[in-house]
């Protein structure tokens, strides 16, 4: 299985061969193990790829409205009847842009989607992954909660603020200064803003599982109930960045499917992964959403935007 430093060595001797530069020679190793991975699912894949981790400094590293556009031009000309690979690497972003995608992408094929997580996708991330109707994940794979972050701030935090500081409050009325200073923080209408944020991303991700990956089961509700509570319970996941392994998302009921489950999956798989982080790492690319045909998206540190054919 081709690791990281097989794949840097190949791009390196690819540059050395063609006297390409190092993005060119990036790209087209990247190109060409992306195709080998239709060939062998025989699917349509795109895969959408943020640099949050080498990049954490630049903005629009999130799942945006503006990723809308990527997608259109990346599912354009396909054969949609093959159904589609999504393969997610993201810190996750906006509620209602990731609704958004996955509506249209819905539009596009139907239930026939499958998550695709080599590594990590948080938040918004792991709600695109449960309106698919599987998702493949490794030994090193995660997902994070799907907990509402306003401005930075935790919602379901918020709440357990108001929460604890009206007990307070009530059973000893001299801290009400204390907590005056505490919640002043806070500006109007916020604690509403948390409320709906919790029961958008709620109920999109409970709506989602009952419609796909639990569709027909009689207990799909049960079930879809089950995952949102595990997914956003602030209690017990205390911080938004909690990383849910494999068998953490087995026992949520989340179908799941074991990337080792074939050897030659599993190797090119993370070939492809390993040739998106080499390319998040080594050129001012910060996002890539792309398609097995080389049809890509990228989002360039030092430039807009490049549109590659």
């Amino acid at each position: 299985m081709p690791n990281w430093s097989d794949v840097l060595d190949e791009i390196n001797k690819f540059r050395q061969r063609r006297l390409q530069s190092a993005a060119l020679s990036v790209d087209i190793t990247r190109k060409k193990y992306l195709r080998k991975y239709a060939r062998l699912v025989g699917r349509n894949v795109i895969a959408y790829y943020s640099g949050w981790l080498s990049k954490p400094q630049i903005a629009g590293l999130e799942i945006r409205d503006e990723d809308k556009n990527a997608f259109m031009m990346a599912v354009h000309g396909l054969d949609r009847s093959r159904g589609l690979d999504l393969i997610l690497h993201t810190p996750g972003g906006e509620i209602a842009a990731a609704e958004s995608i996955v509506n249209y992408l819905h539009a596009m094929f139907g239930n026939d989607i499958r998550a695709v997580v080599p590594q990590i996708a948080m938040s918004a991330g792991t709600m695109i992954a449960c309106a698919c109707k599987e998702i493949l994940l490794g030994k090193q794979s995660n997902l994070g909660p799907v907990d509402p972050q306003l401005n930075g701030i935790p919602a379901h935090g918020v709440l357990a603020e108001f929460d604890k500081a009206h007990k307070e409050i009530l059973a000893d009325s001299s801290k009400i200064s204390v907590w005056q200073f505490v919640l002043s923080k806070y500006p109007p209408t916020f604690l509403n803003q948390c409320q709906q944020a919790i029961q958008l991303s709620e109920d999109f991700v409970r709506r989602e599982l009952v419609n796909n990956m639990f569709h027909g089961d009689p207990e799909a509700s049960a079930k879809a109930d089950y995952v949102v509570k595990e997914l956003t319970d602030y209690s017990t996941n205390l911080v938004h960045s909690r990383h849910f392994h494999i068998d953490d998302c087995k026992k949520m009921g989340l179908k799941i499917k074991d990337i080792e489950h074939d050897q030659n999956y599993q190797d090119i798989i993370l070939t492809v992964h390993h040739c998106y982080m080499h390319t998040l790492m080594n050129t001012p690319a910060f996002k890539i959403i792309e398609n097995q045909n080389g049809v890509a998206f990228i989002k360039n540190s030092l430039e807009k935007s490049q549109n590659s054919p």
